[in-house]
């Protein structure tokens, strides 16, 4: 194919338009610019931004947990809040952390394969010295756990993920479960090098000392409930939780409260100067028969009718009847009956 050339007479016109200021050049060279987008193969998008979103909104709510059982363990000023929640690749995660640190491998369920917890070993001594009686401080070289050490930090991550359980299960079902602790970041693989992870970051501040919580979760072992992964899908979840949850603890805790229950022999109408006139013998006439069943009183409502007896020498009552009704046979002209 031929190239374009221009004619004298085109290149007269050209050069007379510069020369006039008619034709921007600048704007010539911009609009041939294509835009470009930059884009790393080392570390792909996996996570929208909607879907970091209703992550960071999961973790939110684990902070807030987070923040009160930590006050109770640790008997002091606990705060907690996100510092950041982003994707990475697991070998920049792996080179950013300390060593020797504190790495607890989690397997996740009902998926297959494990996620990590990383605490700064500087927050680490200062919950252990509040946990074993200190004060929390911590001001000594940075080393390995000892065992009873050990001990303490595996119950601490323990109960993180049952409140991080708890928090995702506002969009899935999912368990965390604690397998090993180790110090060296180099000899945690959980995924290759170059494989795209989630990292959400907290800052944890125990009294005077601060430091970061690093929750580290393969790409994926997430893939199959990215689609569970939405802001919209959160706040439908968590409005329907909420009040399955609300609901449940509720009874859970009803069912331990104790009310006052009561056996009426029956009732009568007294005046006053009567009243005042009993002596010891005397005799009250109730209205109720010897064949009318008792009522059973729980609070200030009659919800049983009841036969009077007695079992292994003590006064019983078997129940006969069952009233239904929140509202049914309110107290009686003259209140508590006499025994």
């Amino acid at each position: 194919m031929t190239p374009d050339v221009l004619s004298q007479s085109e290149i007269d016109s050209l050069l007379e338009a510069l020369s006039s200021g008619s034709v921007d050049v600048d704007a010539m060279r911009k609009e041939d610019e294509k835009k470009i987008k930059l884009y790393d193969f080392r570390r792909p998008d996996k996570f929208s931004k909607d879907q970091l979103r209703a992550i960071q909104m999961i973790h939110e709510s684990f902070t807030r947990q987070l923040t009160t059982t930590m006050s109770t363990m640790v008997r002091s000023m606990v705060s907690a809040e996100i510092a950041s929640v982003d994707q990475f690749a697991y070998d920049e995660f792996v080179r950013s952390l300390v060593q020797p640190t504190v790495i607890g491998i989690l397997e996740m369920y009902p998926f297959s394969g494990n996620a990590l917890i990383e605490i700064n070993p500087n927050l680490v001594f200062a919950i252990i010295d509040r946990m074993l009686g200190g004060k929390g401080e911590f001001s000594g070289k940075i080393r390995e756990l000892t065992d009873i050490e050990r001990t303490v930090v595996e119950r601490v991550i323990m109960r993180m993920l049952e409140l991080l359980e708890e928090s995702w299960s506002t969009v899935v079902d999912v368990r965390f479960r604690y397998e090993n602790l180790e110090s060296n970041p180099f000899f945690v693989q959980i995924c290759p090098g170059t494989d795209m992870v989630l990292l959400v970051i907290l800052k944890l501040k125990v009294g005077d000392v601060e430091g970061m919580v690093s929750i580290c979760i393969p790409y994926f072992l997430m893939e199959p409930i990215m689609d569970k992964l939405s802001s919209q899908q959160w706040f439908a979840s968590t409005g329907r939780k909420s009040d399955e949850g609300s609901r449940d603890y509720i009874l859970r805790h009803m069912q331990h409260v104790r009310v006052p229950l009561a056996l009426e022999l029956g009732h009568t109408v007294l005046n006053v100067a009567d009243l005042l006139q009993l002596r010891t013998g005397d005799v009250i006439k109730l209205d109720e028969t010897l064949e009318d069943p008792l009522s059973v009183r729980v609070g200030n409502l009659v919800k049983f009718r009841a036969v009077p007896g007695s079992v292994n020498g003590r006064y019983a009552a078997e129940i006969s009847e069952i009233i239904p009704g929140e509202d049914d046979l309110p107290e009686r002209e003259g209140g508590a009956g006499n025994d």
